[in-house]
C-alpha cells in the first residue's frame, strides 16, 4: 500500500516547498446583510501534496497516509484465516475538527484478537490523529482517552449536549460507548450514565446523530447486526450458511439470530430514552443491518432514515412528524433492486447526483452483485437506475464505504467506493473475487450516467486492499476533497487527489441556533449559474463511518454566487448572500434573510 517510488519523491518535494510557505490566516465569515457572523481560525490553505498538470484528469489519488502519519495497524481477529463473522465486518472511520481549530482531524476504529489467539505486540485501541496544518498528523490517542479496546465497529460525529464541541459514538460487538468532548482536548466516556450502552447482547454497526423530532437536541439511531455467541457459533462448513461456492467459510448473516434497531430520544441533552419500540422502529425486524444515512427524502422538513442491511431487504424509515417512524423501502423502492430480490447491503451515500433537488441512493454490495442506485423520482418513490447510469460493472468486488464527492470540483457529483472481500479462501480456491481488492472511482458525466475512471485514477485506486469504511473532507482547507480508508487487518490509506484545476468550490458549516448546535439535517442549496445544489448536513453514513461534517461545493467555472438557501431543522427557512468563492463560510441560524417555513 505505498505509492510507486516517483509519486513518492514528487509528494515529498511538493510537502517541502508548502512547509516553507506554509502562513496563518484568520478568514471572516459575512453574512446576508453584511454583518460577521463568526470569525473562525480557518487557516489559509497550505496546499501539501500540491497537485499539477503532470497525471491526466478528473483524478490521480496517490496513497499518501505512511507521510501524513496515519500509521495505525487494524486488528481484526486472525488476518490469514477469518473462522468467524465478526472477524470481517472491519471498522469505520471518522473526520471531526475535535479541537475546534478549523482543521478537520481523524478517528480510526480497531477491532482486536479473538480469545486464546496470540495479542499484537502493541494492544489495539482506536486511533485519534490531530491535524497538524501541514499535510501531517500526531497521534494524540492516549491524551484524548480513546485506549479503550474491543471490537470496535461505526462511528457517528455529533454535538449531543450543543455545548459547541462535536462528540463520538462508537458502536462494538458489545456495550456501545459515547464520548463526551471535554473541551480541553479529552474525551470522557457516558454510555451508561446517559443510557445509550446497549445491553451488550446486540451487535452494533452503523449510526448517525439525528434530530428526529426537531427540539433542538440531537437524537440517536443505532443500527444492530445480529446477536452473536461466539461460543456455539458453528466453524467454518460446519452449517447449510457455512458454505459458499463449494468452499467452507465463516457462517453467517443467515443462520444466526437477528436483532431490532434502537433509536433514542434525547432528553436534556445528558439521559437520553430508548423509544425503539414507541417509535415504530422495531416492527421493522428480522433484518441485518450494517449502515445508517439520514435523509429527507420527500422533501417535507422532517428527517428520514436509511439502513442498508446485509442478505435481508433495505430499510427507509419515513419520519410521520409525530414521533413515530413507518418502513416505506418496499413501496418507495429501495428494498430490493429492480428485480425484486434482497441483496446483501454494506455502505450508503447520499446525494442529488442528477441534480434536480432530490436526495439519491448509492448502496454498495456484496460480490457477484450490482450495487444499488435509487433515482428520487420527486413522488415519494425511486426508480433503480443502476444499469441506466452505467454502474452495473464491476460485479466480482465486494463494495463498502462510499461517498458522492466532487473530486474536480465541476459540480458534478461522482461515486468512490471501497471494496474487499470477506473470505480469505477466495484467493486459494480460485472463487472468481480477489481478498485484496482496489478503490472504484466513478466519473459523473452530467447527463445521468456515469463512467468508470478507476484504472486511470492513480495507485491509490488500483492499489490492492482489503478495504471497509471510508469518510471524506478537505483536510487541508484548499478546496480537495480527500479519502481516509481503513484497511481491516492492514493500515490505513489517505488518497488525495494530485490533480490540478481550474474549477472553483464553495465550504459551508452550518451553526444552529433554535436548530441543534452542528446543523445536522440542515438543506442548503448553493444558487449560482442558473444552477442549483443541494445538500444536507449529515452524520454517520457510507459503511458504518462519518464523514466531515461541513459540506463541499464544486462550481465548475462560476465565480459569483447568487444567494444559499437555508432549510434549518427547526422549520426556518432563510437566504444567505455569500461574497466570494473559493473559501468557507459559515451560515448561523437566525442571522440571514428569514421567510416562514412550510410546516
Amino acid at each position: 500500500m505505498r505509492c510507486p517510488s516517483q509519486i513518492r519523491i514528487r509528494i515529498a518535494s511538493h510537502f517541502a516547498a508548502t512547509a516553507i510557505l506554509y502562513v496563518l490566516l484568520i478568514v471572516s465569515v459575512t453574512t446576508s446583510i453584511g454583518q460577521t457572523q463568526r470569525s473562525r481560525l480557518v487557516r489559509a490553505p497550505v496546499h501539501p501534496y500540491a497537485a499539477s498538470d503532470s497525471h491526466p484528469g478528473p483524478a490521480w489519488f496517490a496513497n499518501v497516509a505512511p507521510e501524513a502519519g496515519l500509521t495505525m495497524q487494524n486488528v481484526n481477529g486472525d488476518a490469514a484465516s477469518k473462522k468467524y463473522i465478526i472477524e470481517t465486518t472491519g471498522s469505520g472511520v471518522a473526520i471531526l475538527d475535535y479541537d475546534r481549530d478549523g482543521w478537520p482531524d481523524i478517528l480510526l476504529l480497531n477491532g482486536r484478537t479473538l480469545d486464546g489467539e496470540p495479542s499484537p505486540v502493541v494492544h489495539p485501541t482506536n486511533h485519534l490523529y490531530r491535524n497538524n496544518h501541514d499535510g501531517t498528523f500526531k497521534d494524540v490517542t492516549a491524551e484524548s482517552g480513546l485506549t479503550a479496546s474491543g471490537w470496535a465497529q461505526g462511528v457517528c460525529v455529533g454535538d449531543y449536549d450543543n455545548d459547541g464541541y462535536n462528540d463520538l459514538y462508537i458502536t462494538y460487538y458489545g456495550k456501545n460507548r459515547l464520548y463526551h468532548n471535554e473541551r480541553n482536548g479529552a474525551f470522557k466516556e457516558v454510555a451508561g450514565p446517559t443510557g445509550v450502552s446497549g445491553n451488550g447482547e446486540a451487535w452494533g454497526t452503523g449510526c448517525a446523530f439525528v434530530d428526529y423530532d426537531r427540539d433542538g437536541k440531537l437524537d440517536l439511531m443505532v443500527a444492530n447486526y445480529v446477536q452473536l455467541d461466539l461460543k456455539s457459533l458453528p466453524k467454518p462448513g460446519e452449517g447449510l450458511t457455512c458454505i459458499w461456492k463449494g468452499t467452507p467459510v465463516m457462517c453467517g448473516p443467515r443462520g444466526l439470530p437477528f436483532t431490532t434497531n434502537i433509536l433514542y430520544h434525547n432528553l436534556d441533552g445528558k439521559k437520553f430514552e430508548d423509544v425503539s419500540r414507541a417509535s415504530g422502529i422495531t416492527k421493522t425486524n428480522g433484518h441485518y443491518c450494517f449502515s445508517v444515512s439520514t435523509l429527507d427524502y420527500n422533501r417535507d422538513g422532517w428527517p428520514d432514515i436509511y439502513v442498508a442491511c446485509d442478505s435481508t431487504p433495505s430499510i427507509l424509515y419515513r419520519n410521520n412528524k409525530d414521533g413515530t417512524f413507518t418502513d416505506v423501502a418496499p413501496d418507495a423502492g429501495v428494498g430490493y433492486d429492480e428485480d425484486g430480490r434482497e441483496q446483501a447491503g454494506m455502505g450508503t451515500a447520499i446525494g442529488d447526483y442528477d441534480g434536480d433537488g432530490w436526495p439519491d441512493v448509492f448502496k454498495t454490495n456484496f460480490s457477484d452483485d450490482t450495487s444499488s442506485l435509487y433515482h428520487n423520482n420527486g413522488d415519494g418513490t425511486f426508480t433503480a437506475a443502476i444499469a441506466d447510469a452505467g454502474l452495473g460493472l464491476n460485479t466480482q468486488y465486494l463494495g463498502w464505504g462510499t461517498m458522492f464527492l466532487d473530486v474536480d470540483n465541476s459540480g458534478l457529483l461522482d461515486i468512490i467506493i471501497a471494496n474487499g472481500h470477506v473470505y480469505p479462501q477466495v484467493d486459494y480456491a480460485h472463487l472468481g473475487s480477489s481478498y485484496r481488492e482496489p478503490r472504484l472511482l466513478y466519473q459523473n458525466l452530467g447527463n445521468g450516467k456515469f463512467k468508470d475512471i478507476s484504472k486511470n485514477a492513480g495507485p491509490g485506486c488500483t492499489e490492492l486492499a482489503p478495504s471497509r469504511g471510508l469518510a471524506v473532507a478537505d483536510l487541508w482547507n484548499d478546496g480537495r476533497l480527500s479519502a481516509v480508508i481503513n484497511n481491516i487487518d492492514e493500515k490505513p490509506m489517505l488518497l488525495v487527489n494530485l490533480v490540478s484545476n481550474s474549477n472553483h468550490w464553495l465550504g459551508v458549516f452550518t451553526q444552529g441556533t433554535r436548530s441543534n448546535r452542528d446543523g445536522i439535517g440542515t438543506q442548503v442549496t448553493v444558487v449560482a449559474g442558473g444552477r442549483k445544489w443541494l445538500q444536507e448536513v449529515r452524520s454517520g453514513s457510507s459503511y458504518i463511518s462519518s464523514s466531515d461534517l461541513r459540506l463541499h461545493f464544486g462550481l465548475g467555472p462560476i465565480t459569483t454566487i447568487d444567494h444559499i438557501e437555508v432549510l434549518w431543522p427547526s422549520g426556518m427557512t432563510e437566504h444567505f448572500t455569500v461574497n466570494g468563492v473559493d473559501r468557507f463560510v459559515t451560515l448561523v441560524e437566525g442571522a440571514g434573510s428569514q421567510k416562514p417555513a412550510d410546516q
